[in-house]
């Protein structure tokens, strides 16, 4: 029987991604040596970071005077690192799930944080779209997709401050004018590779500018004057970066990638706002292009479990909702086909129709 992975995260990956990685971690490019034992200064393992480094400026369309670091510690770090490195007094955040709110906990560790708007009254089903920054913070922080609510903003944001992006859920699923931002980041292990590195874009000249003294782990200077190479990095999730980059680049770019996450959420919303037994989590003009969250209506609730085990028994792995929103969510990535969605969405028409 053939499997759908729609993980939230770590996610599905092309399998061609995944065979390349894994050849490497039996012998990298014929060195005799496994990458999982080859050192980060060797000469063969540099062009890895670089061309990694130089895919992600082409795809994104970095602008001149950014950096882009590989790191460790997950999003959940970067919670931390932003505000260390950036705020002085006070900073504003949108807060709009589970992963907005840590990084509002962290960023009060170093200032004052504002909340422009939240989504919290309504369970985080929308992205508010009127509120006003303020000029008078050090940034403007945003989450721009939330796995757990199944919610998008996806529109780049016109901010009178530097702008900071969580972008672990949706980065190189569409176009990005970074040039409007001084920082993205976010964990790799749902667009970009296997769990265990982190993305940092980053404009250079926003650095050191905080009074505080930056420990220098956590000082993004550190990173971006070393290349990512001031301690081990996590390299065998760099090479699956890299070759998840050249696929991408390969498939026609990121305006690709768009074009069938478009084509993805339509397949898959479409069934849920028809199927008589579900029904969306998030408001329509709020929906998630990369997690589509439902649940059963509530004259169906007790199908719940029955469900579940239906759809796993079709091949539908990770379709369990999160805890804080229960139901159902399909995590449709990049690297998640259209024959993936159309099943499940067979799965659900075939289930409606037992009922």
């Amino acid at each position: 029987m053939k499997k759908y992975n729609f993980n939230a995260g770590p996610s599905i990956l092309p399998q061609e991604v995944m065979q390349a990685t894994a050849q490497a971690c039996i012998d990298f490019e014929g060195s005799g040596l496994s990458l999982m034992e080859t050192s980060h200064r060797a000469k063969n393992f540099q062009p890895v970071v670089d061309e990694a480094v130089a895919l992600f400026k082409e795809l994104l369309e970095i602008p001149e005077g950014y950096s882009v670091l590989f790191l460790g510690g997950g999003a959940s770090l970067q919670f931390c690192m932003v505000p260390f490195n950036f705020l002085e007094k006070k900073a504003a955040y949108l807060n709009t799930g589970v992963w907005a709110s840590k990084a509002i906990k962290e960023a009060k560790i170093f200032g004052e944080v504002v909340e422009v708007a939240s989504s919290k009254d309504k369970n985080f089903t929308y992205v508010p779209r009127d509120f006003e920054i303020p000029t008078d913070a050090d940034y403007m922080h945003v989450t721009t997709n939330n796995t757990i609510y199944g919610t998008e903003l996806l529109k780049d944001l016109d901010s009178p401050i530097p702008l900071m992006a969580d972008m672990s859920s949706d980065i190189l699923s569409r176009p990005v004018d970074v040039s409007k931002y001084a920082v993205i980041y976010g964990g790799a292990q749902k667009n970009l590779s296997m769990a265990g590195v982190t993305f940092v874009i980053v404009k250079e000249d926003l650095l050191g500018r905080v009074s505080r003294p930056i420990p220098t782990m956590l000082d993004y200077r550190t990173h971006v004057k070393k290349g990512s190479m001031f301690n081990t990095p996590p390299t065998v999730p760099i090479y699956c970066a890299l070759q998840n980059l050249r696929w991408i680049k390969k498939q026609g770019g990121v305006a690709e990638m768009e074009r069938r996450a478009k084509e993805r959420a339509e397949i898959v919303y479409s069934e849920i706002d028809r199927n008589k037994l579900f029904v969306g989590t998030a408001e329509t003009d709020s929906r998630s292009r990369m997690n589509i969250t439902f649940v059963l209506k509530d004259e169906y609730q007790e199908l719940q479990d029955e469900f579940l085990a239906f759809a796993t028994g079709r091949g539908m792995v990770g379709v369990k909702g999160h805890r804080d929103v229960g139901g159902f969510r399909a995590s449709c990535y990049n690297a998640m086909t259209v024959e993936g969605c159309k099943a499940l969405v067979e799965c659900m028409k075939d289930f409606e129709k037992t009922h």
